[in-house]
C-alpha cells in the first residue's frame, strides 16, 4: 500500500505540472496572439456621417459606393489611411458582414469538423500572431478604420480588427493548408508584334474560389490616396489588398499563387505587397524593389504590366528568394508554377505536361496564343472564356485544367497605355466585360451624382455565348446535384432514387473526372464497393488535373 501511495503521490504531482503547463502555454498564447490596434491620430474622422440615398448608392463627402445595371459595386475613395478606411467601412458596412459570413460558412462546409475548426482558430491566430510587424503602418490604419464598421458577430474567431487583418492573409493561408484547391489562376500578356496595334495587352482569370456566395458582390474600387498613385482593384468587402488593379502610370499587378512549402511564421500577405506595388511604383524595376523589401507567407508570382516600360514580366517570390522573369518573345505566360531557372522546381522541370493543372493551362495558353497570333480585346475574352483541353479536347465543364473553370471570382483585360481596364460580370467570366477608363474616373468632378454612369458603355465586351446554352442550363444542375452527394455522404443518409440521380450527373457532365470522383466516394461511403471501383475507374479514363489527385483515386481502388 505504501509504495501504491507513492506512485500515486508521483502521478498526481506530473498531472498537477502539466495542468500548470498547459495553463501557462494557454496564457502565453493569448498574450503573443493578441494584436493591438495602431496609434490614431485624428480618432475624431470617426464621428463623420454617412448619406444613404436608397440601397445601392450611398456616400460620405467626396466618397461614395454604387451599385450599377451588371450587379458590380463601384466605389471612390480618397484621403489619409484612418480616414480612407473609416470611410470604406462605413460605406461598404453590410458588404464587410456579407462577404465575412460566405467566408466563414465556406469554411465551415470545407472542414465540417468543429474540433478541427477550434484547432484552426487556434494555429492561425499563433500563426499570425506577429502579423502587424509586417504591414506597413498606412495599411494596418486604414484595416484598422474598415474593422470598426465589422460585425460582433464573429467576436468568436477574434476581435474585429484582429480578424479583418487576418482577412487579408486569406489567400496566404490557403497555402499554409497546403493545396486546398482555393486558388489557381491563368494570365498571360502580349505586346509589339503579338498585339494588333501594338501596345501592351493583359489578361488574367482570379480563381480563388471560396463558394458562388463570396463572389456576388465584387467591388471595383477606385483610390485617390493622400499619397503615392491613383489605382484601381477588383476587390471585395473588407479587403483592400490587391488581387488584380492598375494605377493611373499605367503600372497593372496581379497574383498568381505557386506551389509552397508550408510557411512557419508571419509574414506580409501578398495582396498587401501588392496593394503597396500599385500605390507606389510605375515601373517594372520599381514594383521589383517594392517586392524585394517584403517577406512573404508564400510562393507567389506577381504579374506585372508596364505601360513605361511597354511590356510585362513576372516576379516570383518565395519566402527566402525572387527573381525576375522576362520574356524572349512579345508575349508571356503565367499560371502557378515558377519558370526561371533562380526558382523553378525540380518536380516541374522534366514532369510531363497532363501530370499538372498549371503546366497543363500553361500549354493550352500557348496552344491558342499561336492560333491568336495578334492579340486584341476580343480575342483575350475568348482565351480567358475556354473550357477546353489540349488539342480542343473536353475535359469537363469545372475542370483545373481548363483556362476557364467556372469558378473565377473575376476576370480582367488591362490596356495599360490607354488606362483602360475591362472587369467580368457575373457569373464568372461569362458575363459581359465592362470598361473603366482612369483617365476620366479620376478627373471627374466631385459632386456626387447617383445618376452618373463611370463605365464607358460603348466600349463593352459582350458576354460568353455559353451562358446562354444547355450546357451552362447543364452544369448548374450539376452543381446542384453534386450538393446532394455530398450532403449526403456527410450525413451517411442514401438518396432515394440514387440509380436515376447518378445517370443524370454523368449525362450531364460526362467528361469530368469528378463526376465519377463523387460517385465513387458515395458507393464507397456506403460499402458498395463493386460500384464505387467502378466508378473510381471510369474517373481514371479522363482528364484528370494532377498526379496526387489520381494517386488519392488509386488509393481509393486499392483499399
Amino acid at each position: 500500500m505504501p509504495k501504491l501511495k507513492k506512485i500515486f503521490k508521483a502521478l498526481l504531482r506530473i498531472i498537477i505540472i502539466l495542468i500548470i503547463i498547459i495553463l501557462i502555454l494557454i496564457a502565453i498564447f493569448k498574450i503573443t496572439s493578441k494584436i493591438n490596434p495602431p496609434i490614431i491620430e485624428n480618432p475624431e474622422i470617426e464621428n463623420i456621417q454617412i448619406t444613404q440615398i436608397d440601397s445601392s448608392f450611398s456616400y460620405i463627402k467626396n466618397n461614395w459606393l454604387k451599385k450599377n445595371e451588371f450587379g458590380l459595386w463601384e466605389m471612390y475613395i480618397e484621403g489619409e489611411a484612418y480616414e480612407r478606411g473609416i470611410i470604406i467601412g462605413k460605406l461598404s458596412k453590410d458588404l464587410i458582414f456579407k462577404q465575412e459570413n460566405a467566408f466563414v460558412n465556406q469554411i465551415k462546409t470545407m472542414i465540417p469538423s468543429e474540433s478541427y475548426l477550434k484547432f484552426l482558430k487556434s494555429f492561425i491566430g499563433f500563426f499570425n500572431r506577429n502579423i502587424d510587424k509586417h504591414i506597413i503602418d498606412e495599411y494596418q490604419k486604414e484595416i484598422y478604420g474598415i474593422s470598426k464598421s465589422a460585425s460582433e458577430k464573429f467576436n468568436y474567431i477574434a476581435p474585429n480588427y484582429q480578424r479583418i487583418l487576418n482577412y487579408h492573409a486569406a489567400h496566404d493561408i490557403g497555402h499554409a493548408l497546403q493545396n486546398m484547391n482555393l486558388v489557381a489562376c491563368t494570365a498571360f500578356s502580349g505586346w509589339d508584334s503579338r498585339s494588333t496595334d501594338s501596345s501592351l495587352i493583359v489578361g488574367r482569370n482570379f480563381d480563388f474560389y471560396v463558394g458562388d456566395e463570396f463572389a456576388e458582390d465584387k467591388i471595383i474600387m477606385f483610390c485617390d490616396p493622400y499619397k503615392g498613385y491613383k489605382f484601381m482593384i477588383v476587390t471585395w468587402g473588407g479587403m483592400i489588398g490587391a488581387t488584380s488593379g492598375m494605377n493611373d502610370q499605367g503600372l497593372t499587378v496581379t497574383l498568381n499563387a505557386a506551389k509552397s512549402d508550408i510557411p512557419f511564421g508571419a509574414a506580409t500577405p501578398i495582396s498587401i505587397v501588392a496593394r503597396e506595388i500599385l500605390q507606389y511604383a510605375s515601373t517594372i524595376d520599381e514594383a521589383y524593389k517594392i517586392a524585394k523589401k517584403r517577406k512573404t507567407f508564400v510562393s507567389e508570382s506577381l504579374f506585372i504590366g508596364s505601360a513605361k516600360d511597354g511590356r510585362t514580366a513576372t516576379i516570383e517570390k518565395s519566402p527566402d528568394n525572387q527573381a525576375l522573369l522576362e520574356s524572349d518573345n512579345d508575349y508571356i505566360i503565367c499560371s502557378n508554377h515558377f519558370q526561371s531557372t533562380e526558382m523553378e522546381k525540380d518536380e516541374f522541370v522534366n514532369a510531363k505536361i497532363e501530370n499538372y493543372a498549371t503546366t497543363y493551362r500553361f500549354a493550352r495558353v500557348e496552344e491558342l496564343l499561336e492560333q491568336n497570333k495578334k492579340l486584341d480585346l476580343n480575342s483575350v475574352a475568348k482565351i480567358l472564356r475556354d473550357q477546353r483541353g489540349l488539342q480542343d479536347k473536353d475535359i469537363g465543364m469545372g475542370n483545373e485544367k481548363a483556362i476557364n473553370q467556372l469558378i473565377a471570382h473575376h476576370s480582367i483585360i488591362f490596356k495599360p497605355e490607354e488606362l483602360k481596364v475591362w472587369v467580368s460580370t457575373a457569373p464568372f467570366q461569362l458575363g459581359e466585360y465592362i470598361c473603366y477608363d482612369l483617365n476620366k474616373v479620376f478627373i471627374r468632378d466631385k459632386s456626387i451624382n447617383k445618376s452618373r454612369i463611370y463605365y464607358e458603355n460603348d466600349l463593352t465586351i459582350p458576354a460568353d455565348t455559353f451562358l446562354y446554352s444547355n450546357d451552362y442550363k447543364n452544369f448548374n444542375l450539376f452543381k446542384e446535384i453534386r450538393t446532394q452527394i455530398q450532403t449526403s455522404i456527410k450525413t451517411e443518409t442514401r438518396i432515394a432514387d440514387e440509380d436515376y440521380l447518378f445517370n443524370e450527373i454523368i449525362e450531364l457532365n460526362p467528361e469530368f473526372f469528378e463526376t465519377y470522383v463523387y460517385l465513387g466516394d458515395y458507393f464507397n461511403q456506403f460499402d458498395i464497393n463493386d460500384k464505387a471501383i467502378l466508378a473510381y475507374k471510369k474517373a481514371l479514363r479522363k482528364e484528370i488535373p494532377n498526379i496526387y489527385q489520381r494517386e488519392k483515386i488509386l488509393e481509393q481502388i486499392e483499399n
